[in-house]
């Protein structure tokens, strides 16, 4: 069954007896436009993530381009503006060198299909996380279109990144293949030219060393000519196949897990891990595998009359009570919020300063935005569910 069936079955038969924010479904992220905000009401996102013309703003003139070697220093060149920004200078391997005249010292992390090499240049990982830098490369492209984002909390800063989006699964260290649900997240140089850092996330703690595999799919990209089309979701999108694979190590330096293991009614605070980039709070709530009632089956035989009984489980999912978590530092200032599921929430350090972690964590999405927008005085704190302080 396909990613974009079940997208579909989902929809179309359970919908809306079962809310899109309960579903953990296998998609293309192509289905939808970037998430920057993912946890915002259409009216805040709106007015918080503002999407601009590219015209030539931050982009080199591309003769110029041709001449600066780019893979091997991406994480140098995008680090200050992706969301996850910071130094990467002393943490990432180096994955494939480009010279002045733009030889490559290996074509092992790379791959071609439909006129697209995809070229990986840098690597990073946590231990909770793989970072990794790629340089997108298509003749025919028209990159200079794409629209770019803020990438911090409120678009204060100004630091803007543009998106690409990725569609397939991956794999490392022998777990099971996960879908692709992130973007690059990066810089456009020239019309050809994309370079950006995709992230993704151990479901686990993860020791070692390990391979990294890609199996990509598809790549698109938005078109800033097409912002007033009803859908302009990956406007241009490409279906291929580009499959690298890539070592890793994790790089243990800077980065530490506190344990807290604090239950209050139905969360479990457990740990919380602080690496130069990101800060993870691990929780645990109560979850149930949602119940395949006779007008449920019915329903989704009506979609698809060979559908298992383990394929509707899997549509199905689990259901968990609500869980959101909010994270300041020491100054108050709210940490960026990037994601957050069942058991992991994940929080974009920036270069803040980092010496005490003020960690909320709420079973109403209410509370949670109030005090998102009215910071750590917000009289919503009371309502926190567990409310912790954590020295560094």
């Amino acid at each position: 069954m396909t990613d974009e069936k079940l997208d579909q079955i989902l929809k179309q038969a359970l919908a809306p007896e079962i809310e899109d924010r309960e579903i953990k479904v296998r998609r293309k992220v192509r289905k939808g436009k970037m998430r920057i905000w993912n946890k915002m009401g259409k009216a805040a996102a709106a007015a918080a993530v503002i999407i601009i013309g590219i015209g030539t703003l931050g982009y080199f003139n591309p003769v110029l381009a041709a001449k600066i070697p780019l893979i091997g220093r991406i994480f140098e060149k995008i680090g200050d503006d992706v969301t996850y920004s910071g130094d990467y200078t002393d943490k990432g391997n180096v994955l494939t060198n480009e010279d002045l005249a733009g030889t490559l010292d290996t074509q092992e992390y790379s791959a071609s299909n439909q006129g697209i090499t995809l070229t990986a240049s840098e690597v990073y990982c946590d231990g909770y996380s793989i970072f990794l830098t790629v340089n997108i490369k298509e003749e025919a492209g028209e990159f200079t279109h794409i629209p770019k984002h803020y990438t911090d909390m409120y678009g204060e800063s100004g630091k803007m990144a543009a998106g690409f989006y990725i569609g397939g699964t991956w794999s490392a260290g022998g777990i099971s293949s996960e879908q692709l649900m992130n973007t690059f997240e990066g810089e456009v140089i020239d019309d050809q030219t994309f370079v950006g850092m995709l992230k993704m996330n151990f479901a686990e703690k993860f020791e070692g060393s390990g391979e990294l595999s890609l199996n990509i799919t598809g790549l698109g990209y938005d078109d800033e000519r097409m912002l007033d089309a009803e859908e302009i979701s990956a406007s241009h999108w490409v279906d291929g196949s580009w499959n690298i694979r890539i070592p890793f190590e994790v790089n243990k330096a800077d980065v530490r897990t506190v344990e807290v293991g604090e239950t209050q009614g139905d969360i479990t605070l457990h740990d919380v891990v602080v690496s130069p980039y990101q800060v993870v709070v691990h929780t645990s709530t109560p979850g149930r595998q949602r119940e395949l009632t006779d007008d449920r089956r019915e329903k989704l035989l009506s979609k698809d009359p060979d559908m298992t009984d383990a394929e509707m489980f899997e549509i199905l999912g689990w259901s968990y009570e609500p869980c959101q978590t909010i994270v300041f530092n020491q100054d108050g200032e709210a940490l960026y919020s990037d994601m957050e599921m069942p058991g992991f929430a994940g929080f974009a350090v920036q270069g803040k300063e980092l010496s005490v972690l003020h960690i909320f964590i709420f079973d109403n999405l209410e509370d949670w935005d109030k005090m998102r927008e009215e910071g750590m005085s917000s009289s919503a704190a009371d309502r926190a569910v567990i409310a912790k302080e954590i020295n560094l």
